[in-house]
């Protein structure tokens, strides 16, 4: 494929002749967002092809030259005279923590099927008020020995104007924006606000959200499903049925989001996620070791059973709705979740003296940089110096409203580079260290994020954490490794050394040519040039260092961070190996199966399209594996996302040393280079249930780059391949899994 976007200095036959594709296959679009026709379907009419390409006919093709110029590609987003680096950027929207009390109807281990009305859009009728489906295997797991103490509420739904904005940080500390003045959904001052229906979001408002826990204390998530009744009403793109991720939360998996466990308009969801560490049942189960704890609101620590090495810091949660995740996390079902703990509690100038088992004493906060308990009165969760990022490209129409390909099965690429839903934002610092959490929340881009100053030389950052998991030992870099989609890269910054008025930058270098995956790694001096055909190349974030901290910086970066569980001593009970690539094939038409241009193979076996009524593995409850995931070619870019479990990596292409220094933590999403292998090992613990393996570039997961997997053996109602569901408005079924694979 050519450049994915029109060059700056496309001729304007050319930007007309882009302009007339796009329109001409509006209706296609339209249908294909609807479900009202089938990707199968529009092979069989012609209108597209095997890879997901639109055909050239009647101008259907934006990727098609014109006889008028010799380049080709889509148009370019308008940016309506908007300049980077001319509004502040927006810190995180904190949803409230109520007591469960709250909650009407009282939250229940069984799902509540109690009755309503349902609309007639959606065929009219009753059906239950939860969407969650109903029956012991997808009760939540201990719910009473792990009860809710903290209940979060949400709503998705259109966008509209924010007037409740909650970032937990003073004006100072959120580069002068006033909490108290009305946000409208738009990605700039200067851009239009965004029609309802082009941005789904978390109460239907900007910024993204952000939920604040801590360990053992257990989250009861409703999620109310607001968006229209009507399929049609979605501004092009994206489905009104939604299932909730949290992004690799350890907990049952009726509350992981199961891509076939989507719920409908008026219904809601309630997530039961006991923030518990892994090992919970079988490691430190008497929760002696300080190291494995939570913090307490009076600055002390409250043990909690599991193992230390697996706390975990940096979530997020998303969609997950079966072949639509990429149009609906575009859209804006996308948020942040922060899990506090005795280890990374949030108070850099805690400093507790408490008796190991070994005998020995000492503190357990690390101390990274977050904000003063002396200053702030929280003994947890201070956000000063802690700072959510979420970086995704997005694209608009020539009306300026959010626009998705969805027949991009490669993966979209957007032109604009936005962080926290703001184009190209400016953010005030002080002379002080802070931590910066960078989630990718793009659906195909992939990002090496570095640091710049104004002069264009490179500074150097520390990254401390990967996929939420606190590294062993930081690794100071002068840029991070490509980001792929998912991934979490935990950095600290200490812009001490630099003198008031000083500007500085965040820096993307990887380059796209398409959506495969990144196309070349360019130079500090490259990026900046301007010369790169990919429009989110560049600077994209601009630090301004305003002023002293008023209190001295007391926070810290250990040389030593949280070490890897050691599983020597723990046999491998089995091997798998799981090869992803392209050509797939699809067994049956039913509901939960969807044909696409990619698959996955299990042990050797045919590569198969994504089914969530096939259950591709089945790892015995409390045993180890070690699985090799590996790219079968074509130039594609795979990030791995295995649910549920952390893994540790043990080899790229065969061998230990090609495991970079920031891949030797935990992690769950794992890079599959163009033709390369990773082999991993995990353990299966502490809850049962379907889980799911697949590809985060959200359109090749969309486009049937998925699997089940499950833990049917860990007692109570998982003593066999469970039923798989099958939502309709009013009410689930149930079917028996097609095929198991062994």
């Amino acid at each position: 494929m050519a450049e994915i976007f029109l060059s700056p200095k496309a001729s304007k036959a050319r930007v007309r002749a882009a302009e007339n594709a796009r329109r001409n296959r509006a209706e296609i679009v339209r249908e294909f967002s609807w479900g009202r026709v089938t990707r199968r379907e529009l092979i069989k009419m012609g209108l597209i092809t095997s890879a997901g390409l639109l055909v050239p006919i009647g101008g259907l093709n934006p990727f098609v030259s014109s006889a008028s110029a010799d380049d080709s590609g889509i148009p370019r987003s308008p940016l309506f005279g908007c300049q980077p680096f001319t509004q502040p950027m927006p810190r995180f929207d904190v949803l409230p923590r109520n007591p469960v009390p709250v909650l009407n109807p009282q939250p229940t281990a069984l799902s509540n099927q109690t009755k309503q009305p349902v609309n007639a859009l959606l065929g009219g009728g009753t059906g239950p008020v939860e969407g969650r489906p109903p029956g012991a295997v997808w009760a939540h797991q201990r719910f009473t020995e792990f009860p809710p103490a903290i209940a979060v509420q949400t709503t998705q739904a259109p966008g509209t104007t924010n007037v409740a904005y909650n970032p937990q940080v003073s004006s100072s500390q959120n580069s002068g924006i006033d909490p108290g003045q009305p946000i409208p959904v738009r990605f700039h001052p200067g851009m239009p606000i965004q029609n309802g229906n082009a941005v789904w979001t978390f109460n239907g408002t900007l910024p993204p959200k952000l939920i604040q826990v801590r360990y053992g204390e257990p989250v009861l998530f409703r999620h109310r499903n607001g968006l229209p009744f009507d399929v049609r009403a979605n501004g092009g793109f994206g489905r009104y049925t939604i299932s909730t991720h949290q992004h690799n939360g350890h907990h049952g998996a009726e509350n992981d989001g199961f891509t076939g466990a989507y719920f409908f308009p008026g219904q809601f969801y309630d997530y039961h996620w006991p923030i518990v560490l892994a090992g919970h049942f079988s490691v430190n189960t008497a929760a002696t070791d300080p190291r494995a704890s939570s913090p307490a609101d009076d600055g002390t620590l409250n043990n909690v059973a599991g193992d230390w090495r697996e706390t975990m810091s940096t979530h997020w949660f998303h969609d997950h709705m079966f072949s639509f995740t990429s149009q609906n996390v575009y859209k804006g079902n996308a948020a942040m979740f922060n899990i506090y703990s005795g280890l990374d509690r949030g108070a850099e100038d805690i400093v507790e003296d408490v008796l190991f088992p070994d005998g020995s004493h000492g503190p357990v906060n690390l101390r990274l940089p977050s904000g003063r308990a002396d200053v702030s009165g929280k003994s947890w969760g201070n956000l000063d110096y802690d700072v959510n990022l979420m970086l995704a490209d997005k694209a608009f129409d020539q009306n300026g409203q959010l626009l998705f390909d969805i027949f991009n099965f490669d993966g979209f690429l957007g032109d604009v580079m936005t962080v926290n839903f703001a184009y190209k934002p400016y953010f005030h610092v002080e002379r002080r260290k802070y931590r910066f959490r960078i989630l990718n929340a793009a659906v195909a881009r992939f990002f090496k994020v570095a640091l710049a100053n104004a002069a264009g030389v490179a500074q150097p950052i520390v990254q401390i954490a990967n996929d939420g998991n606190l590294l062993p030992n930081p690794v100071t870099l002068l840029a991070l490794d490509e980001q792929g989609i998912a991934e979490r890269y935990d950095i600290v910054i200490d812009f001490s050394k630099y003198a008031i008025g000083d500007r500085l930058y965040l820096v993307n270098l990887c380059e796209h040519k398409d959506g495969k995956g990144p196309s070349a790694d360019l130079t500090m001096a490259q990026a900046l040039s301007g010369q790169s055909s990919d429009p989110c190349v560049g600077q994209f974030l601009q630090f301004i260092v305003v002023r002293d901290p008023a209190q001295p910086d007391v926070s810290q970066v250990p040389a030593t961070l949280i070490p890897n569980p050691d599983l020597s001593a723990i046999p491998i009970a089995r091997t798998r190996t799981f090869v992803f690539g392209d050509d797939a094939k699809q067994e049956r038409t039913a509901v939960p199966a969807f044909g696409g241009p990619w698959g996955i193979s299990t042990n050797g076996g045919e590569k198969l399209d994504a089914d969530y009524g096939r259950i591709s593995a089945a790892p015995r409850f409390g045993t180890r594996e070690v699985w090799t995931l590996i790219n079968d070619g074509g130039g594609w870019d795979h990030p791995i996302h295995i649910h549920f479990e952390e893994g540790q990596i043990l080899a790229r292409n065969g061998s230990a040393a090609n495991v970079p220094a920031w891949e030797r933590g935990r992690k769950d999403v794992y890079r599959l280079h163009p033709d390369g292998s990773v082999t991993i090992t995990l353990q299966f613990r502490d809850w049962g249930g379907m889980f799911m393996e697949h590809c985060h570039n959200m359109t090749h997961e969309d486009n049937a780059m998925l699997l089940r997997w499950e833990i049917d053996d860990a007692g109570g109602a998982f003593l066999a391949p469970l039923p798989t569901p099958i939502p309709t408005p009013q009410g689930v079924k149930f079917e028996d899994p097609f095929e198991i694979i062994p």
